[in-house]
């Protein structure tokens, strides 16, 4: 079966509606524009934590290998899609794939590493939501889409290979969580089931669907399924609700897919593939709850800095979420989860 990246990837151009991040960001020329730093509270949280030591495997279209923002910050990945009769692995988790040829579609990857983990303070583009951790390519989606025999295994590998934390920005059409429940397409569900037994922290997007559930693999037992906000804390019209069977799920920024660049958000793509409406060769903005997830994956890995097992990160996560305009924190709604995440409160909690 096939399993559909469900990234909304939108960018005009107006200004952004919430405060720029500070911080590190602020010697990064884009940084500016990074509102969803700000609405985490990453750059509070920063004093704490960087995420040193972590790993994040993104596990998606594969990644630009020589951007400049993610190079430093990069381990030995690997490619699942495209093998044909060649043994999986079969390249390195390069963007371009085995054919070398890069599709439009599979800037994805690239963008969503970004997020998580760029370098902060280079004096280029972005600061990545966890600074210090680094970064495992793994390319198990081609031209948009892959298996769940191809992410599964993507999984497994990261698992396998020192990652502490997989981001899954990807996901099958609305419906297709009956297929996971009656037990017919079980290879991303038990690799992440697999991942989680070796402490590994999963987070997966939403969707985009406008659906009431969560999409799998973001369905999946073991998963933290996570929503989109817009840059007024907002949930994004876009996004699915923040529901599933056993409520692992909170909300990051993903962007308003509608209303310009600066309302979405920015982040790398490969070098020399960013659009003429938002104006950088090697950056673009993107809308999505695939920009959502590795927000919480960045934190995730902030938090696994302070030695903090999986199952400790959830919590911290789940617990210090805000709820917009309520005001509470940790408590679970369909909507939002148990709230935004918030960097800076979660990587206080005690250990």
């Amino acid at each position: 079966m096939r399993a559909l990246i469900t990234a909304g990837l939108v960018g005009l151009s107006v200004l952004a509606t919430q405060a720029a991040a500070s911080g590190q960001s602020a010697v990064d020329p884009l940084g500016e524009k990074q509102w969803g730093l700000a609405q985490l509270r990453a750059p509070e949280a920063w004093a704490t934590s960087t995420g040193a030591g972590q790993v994040i495997a993104v596990v998606d279209t594969g990644v630009d290998l020589g951007h400049p923002d993610l190079a430093p910050k990069l381990v030995p990945g690997a490619t699942f899609a495209g093998c044909g009769d060649r043994p999986a692995p079969c390249g390195n988790g390069d963007w371009l794939g085995v054919d070398g040829v890069g599709q439009p579609t599979d800037v994805h990857g690239t963008h969503v590493a970004g997020i998580a983990a760029a370098v902060a303070g280079n004096g280029i583009g972005i600061a990545g939501v966890a600074p210090d951790a680094r970064i495992m390519p793994i390319k198990a989606l081609e031209n948009g889409s892959g298996t769940f025999a191809d992410i599964g295994a993507g999984v497994r590998y990261a698992a396998d290979h020192g990652a502490n934390v997989v981001n899954l920005s990807l996901g099958a059409q609305p419906g297709t969580q009956v297929l996971t429940l009656l037990g017919l397409a079980n290879e991303t569900k038990d690799a992440i089931a697999y991942a989680r037994e070796k402490g590994v922290v999963v987070v997966a997007s939403a969707g985009n669907e406008t659906a009431p559930l969560c999409d799998t693999p973001a369905w999946e037992s073991g998963a933290l399924c996570v929503a989109a906000t817009d840059a007024n804390e907002l949930h994004s019209t876009y996004s699915n609700l923040a529901l599933k069977l056993d409520t692992r799920a909170v909300s990051a920024p993903g962007g308003a897919s509608k209303q310009g660049c600066d309302d979405d958000v920015w982040s790398t793509v490969p070098r020399g593939a960013g659009s003429a409406k938002c104006g950088q060769a090697d950056y673009d903005s993107f809308a999505g709850t695939s920009m959502a997830a590795p927000q919480v994956a960045g934190v995730a890995a902030l938090l696994g800095a302070q030695d903090r097992n999986a199952d400790g990160i959830e919590k911290a996560l789940m617990t210090t979420a805000r709820t917009p305009l309520v005001g509470l924190r940790g408590v679970f709604n369909p909507v939002y989860g148990y709230g935004v995440v918030d960097a800076a409160a979660a990587v206080q909690q005690p250990l």
